[in-house]
């Protein structure tokens, strides 16, 4: 086989936003703090995602279920945009754009097995219904891994994944994929973003200066890949207008006669593993401290006048509940088909439930856990915030469909809350604004 004539230029997007339904209307409510829209998934599809509806087809991208249900719901154009450019990358390069991930975003080294296998299993589910094919790619949430979650993904038959260069031993030379070996004779290909690149995309100007931009991605030698991993709401978001400058880019790596653009299962067709390499553990790519923001005060936040002691409290709780809920559930749920948890893993994330009102009830219950897990609750400054209210809002959701354990879970919950105080004095304790966010629960 000849040598590659070209470098290949792989510009990822991370598209994600937290659900954002009210559990008992299934309706997102106004959001103040987005206006003049009436919500964030408003604001950030009209600042970012239907601006890139012309570059989608050449981004390699994973889009977060919740949110592509939104989409499919409430901006149709954009979100027939994202499915059409996937099977445009079928097309032009053999393999899709998109890649798979979990039907909620939460921290997968931080959940038990049984709720990472239904996690990934009612992602892959959402993903084939969607775009029509297996996933061979697989977003981790905050790339945040353990080797239990990589062995969860490769036992479902993905190929491959994205992690930051820190998540490995060492990252391979000239961006090329390394392979991970894993227990059973398994093993799952990785590749390692460019730091230093994404980092100049997301925060260091690049996004806004498209010759230099360019000029760094062109001079990607032949047989090397040069790969950037962002937020996809880098682009005209965070960064107004740079919608403009990724399409500017794209358009000129096309015309460059010397850098492909392409995708990261494309990449690794052309370039199989060829070394093996550790990863580090458990890791992600928005903590310095692996995943303690997503449970303790380990100081990484967005503000510095702010104090995160409500995160361990928070994790503590919904833990706590996750596990009585599944008690529950695997204690009323012990005659379904298959058994419990082989059911709850076919019936999905959104589909109707067979079997009646108290089957329905039960799937709902463990979908409202698994939400409460969503891990925006922990990663901005405050559980008082939008995002920690929503993940409140679920479990409380849950609670309210644990029949005759309600009263004692939400009792439970409360004391796991403790006395955590909000950032915002308005709010008091993190057990107020939980109590704030009780509703009746449709029966």
């Amino acid at each position: 086989m000849s040598a590659p004539q070209h470098g290949l230029a792989v510009i990822h997007g991370h598209f994600y936003q937290p659900p954002r339904e009210n559990p008992v209307t299934g309706l997102v409510d106004a959001e103040p703090s987005a206006a003049p829209e009436h919500d964030w998934n408003v604001r950030i599809t009209k600042e970012s995602y239907r601006p890139l509806v012309p570059v989608y087809e050449y981004l390699s991208f994973d889009f977060g279920p919740t949110l592509l249900d939104w989409l499919q719901r409430e901006a149709r154009n954009v979100y027939d945009a994202v499915i059409r450019a996937d099977h445009a990358g079928v097309r032009r390069l053999g393999h899709g754009n998109a890649l798979a991930t979990p039907y909620h975003h939460i921290i997968l080294p931080l959940a038990s097995r049984r709720d990472k296998e239904t996690e990934v299993r009612w992602g892959i589910q959402d993903f084939k219904r969607r775009f029509g094919r297996d996933p061979a790619g697989f977003w981790l949430p905050e790339t945040a891994v353990d080797r239990q979650t990589l062995d969860v993904i490769a036992a479902a038959g993905v190929a491959f994944t994205v992690l930051a260069p820190h998540q490995v031993s060492k990252a391979p030379e000239y961006g090329l994929p390394a392979r991970i070996d894993l227990d059973g004779g398994r093993s799952i290909a990785v590749f390692a973003y460019d730091g230093k690149l994404s980092h100049g995309v997301a925060f260091g100007g690049l996004a806004t200066d498209p010759d230099r931009w360019t000029d760094v991605l062109r001079h990607t030698s032949a047989g090397a890949i040069a790969s950037i991993a962002v937020d996809g709401e880098t682009f005209g978001h965070h960064h107004k207008g740079t919608d403009k400058t990724v399409a500017t880019v794209v358009h000129r790596l096309q015309h460059s006669g010397t850098v492909k653009v392409s995708n990261f299962a494309a990449a690794l067709a052309d370039h199989p593993p060829r070394e093996t390499v550790n990863l580090v553990e458990p890791t992600s790519w928005s903590c310095a401290h692996g995943v303690e923001r997503w449970r303790s005060a380990c100081g990484c936040r967005l503000r510095g006048d702010t104090q995160q002691e409500w995160r361990a409290p928070l994790r503590d709780a919904v833990d706590w509940l996750a596990a009585e809920i599944h008690a529950i559930y695997e204690r009323e749920g012990a005659s379904l088909p298959g058994g419990p948890w082989a059911f709850r893993d076919a019936a999905g994330a959104t589909a109707p439930v067979k079997g009646g009102d108290n089957v329905e009830r039960l799937i709902e219950m463990e979908r409202g856990v698994l939400r409460a897990m969503t891990s925006c609750g922990w990663f901005f400054d405050d559980i008082a915030g939008i995002e920690g209210r929503q993940v409140l809002r679920y479990a409380a959701y849950a609670i309210g469909l644990a029949g005759p354990d309600s009263a004692r879970l939400e009792a439970g919950f409360i004391q796991k809350l403790g006395d955590a105080e909000a950032n915002d004095p308005r709010a008091g304790s993190a057990a107020d604004v939980f109590r704030q966010t009780l509703q009746p629960t449709p029966s």
